[in-house]
């Protein structure tokens, strides 16, 4: 049986009219020939093309990846595979290809002309992208799971150690009452468990502080008419003091009158921010509580004397369960600075600090008129 002869191939048509954009470049980035397919891609004819730029028919991105990638990595190694780039038609529009290049030199080495073949990939690039999309979305399921987990793991260590600890003080008291001790004795436990009472609802106060913080609505708020601030600041001020009476307290409040707040939410803040000067200052200098009015912000802040807050560490001063430096026997759940700061974004405000060698200073900087609901100077 005689097999018929094979029709001889069309190079020129090959080139001409291939699945794939051809175009070869001058040193100087001109085209120095294009076909048919890839002039066509781009909405313009081979003839309009020689002797333009190549960056005619690249987008901006294009032209990025074609004068920092492309032309680089070809002078390095002569050739170029699988990059991506984008072309612009005449519409302005983009398309996505892939492409391979590589150098043409002459006799002597000198470069002549760069032979760069595209792959149209749209259909690659959309899956390349849906990928990446899907990845970005796994990666954010695993941190929040991985958030809730730890979440967990705090919980159950406030629950399984801090709260258990006084609980375990009030029981050793029960059972020291139960024995009958002399009056005097009966006094003292009596008043230890009501410390670890106390400390309990405290510690109680916070974890559901926290939990209105972090998984809730935020801190809630109760204006009302008359907010009495400054008499706030000094009830609050008296109870530290009757708490601490070796330590020196000075205050200097402005004028608090018009000053629109929940007033025990920010008695509760300066509690806690005295509280911890008390824990960690020097006893030897005096703590200062401070306020000032300057346009329509308010100023609230507490500072002492001694060792510094590293600044590696103040920007985690106010995230849950994170403490500064604990000296002595300073114990508490790491929630006070984070609640402190829950109040201060509720109030519309927001907190700072401040440490050096000469004093530590948190402040708070909260607008004089009550926010609207949408209004917040916390991420400013």
């Amino acid at each position: 049986m005689t097999s018929s002869p094979l029709p001889a191939e069309d190079l020129l048509d090959l080139y001409d009219a291939a699945p794939c954009g051809y175009v070869s470049i001058t040193p100087r980035a001109c085209i120095a020939k294009i076909n048919r397919t890839l002039a066509d891609w781009v909405l313009r004819s081979p003839d309009e093309l020689v002797g333009e730029s190549i960056h005619d028919i690249l987008s901006f991105g294009g032209k990025i990846a074609f004068e920092t990638h492309l032309a680089p990595m070809l002078r390095l190694q002569n050739e170029v595979h699988e990059i991506a780039l984008d072309l612009q038609n005449a519409h302005g529009e983009k398309i996505p290809v892939i492409g391979n290049a590589r150098e043409k030199r002459g006799p002597s080495g000198e470069h002549l002309f760069t032979r760069l073949t595209l792959f149209k990939a749209v259909e690659r690039r959309t899956f390349e992208r849906s990928l990446i999309e899907a990845k970005i979305r796994a990666e954010e399921r695993f941190k929040t799971e991985h958030d809730q987990l730890e979440l967990r793991d705090q919980f159950i260590a406030v629950l399984g150690h801090d709260l258990r600890n006084p609980l375990a003080a009030v029981g050793a008291g029960i059972r020291l009452l139960g024995k009958q001790p002399p009056a005097e004795r009966r006094e003292l436990i009596l008043n230890e468990m009501q410390a670890s009472i106390s400390r309990a609802n405290d510690l109680i106060d916070d974890v559901l502080d926290f939990a209105m913080g972090r998984l809730g609505t935020g801190i809630q708020l109760d204006y009302p008419d008359q907010p009495k601030l400054e008499a706030m600041l000094r009830q609050v001020l008296h109870e530290i003091q009757t708490i601490a009476p070796a330590h020196k307290i000075v205050c200097a409040l402005d004028d608090l009158d018009e000053v629109e707040c929940d007033p025990d939410r920010i008695g509760q803040l300066a509690s806690n921010l005295l509280s911890n000067a008390v824990k960690y200052g020097d006893r030897e200098r005096p703590i200062k509580l401070e306020s000032r009015i300057e346009g329509k912000l308010l100023q609230l802040s507490v500072a002492n004397h001694g060792n510094p807050i590293p600044e590696h560490m103040h920007i985690k001063l106010f995230q849950p369960f994170e403490r500064g430096l604990v000296t002595g026997g300073a114990k508490g759940l790491g929630l006070g600075l984070f609640i402190v700061n829950e109040i201060a974004i509720a109030h519309g405000g927001k907190m700072s600090v401040s440490s050096s060698d000469e004093e530590t200073r948190f402040t708070l900087t909260m607008p004089v008129k009550k926010p609207d609901a949408d209004c917040s100077m916390a991420g400013d």
